[in-house]
């Protein structure tokens, strides 16, 4: 009887990791992923969320957008936009838009002889609120 309800447990944590990164803007982290679920979830372990995300990102259902003062940072929204991380507070903010068409990514693989499946653009700079502070 306990390998069923262990199983089910399994799949609500897997669920409800997914969904609490696809239901933010802010990016998480694993660790931020793990402290929103901590409170419902007391027998959630850190590496469970690890190996989550890194399934999640595998089967392409979240993306991962870079690392970011040493954690990499995770995105819900998988349909193309570009990121912008502020190089002082580590802000990671979505750019609504295409910054390379698909064209000039076509054109650059047939040059190199590359096979392309998949192509990122990352911003990096001050933020807003950093720039405010200069």
């Amino acid at each position: 009887m306990g390998q069923p309800e262990r199983k089910r447990n399994y799949s609500r944590k897997r669920e409800a990791i997914l969904k609490v990164v696809r239901s933010t803007t802010c990016h998480p982290t694993a660790e931020w992923v793990y402290r929103a679920l901590k409170p419902e979830y007391p027998d959630l372990s850190l590496g469970t969320v690890y190996r989550n995300l890194t399934q999640f990102k595998a089967d392409g259902v979240i993306a991962s957008v870079s690392v970011v003062n040493g954690q990499e940072r995770y995105d819900g929204n998988v349909k193309p936009h570009t990121h912008f991380v502020c190089s002082r507070c580590g802000a990671v903010l979505d750019i609504p838009g295409n910054f390379i068409s698909e064209s000039a990514v076509k054109s650059a693989a047939e040059k190199m002889g590359l096979e392309v499946v998949s192509s990122d653009v990352l911003l990096h700079g001050l933020c807003g609120k950093c720039r405010g502070e200069k």
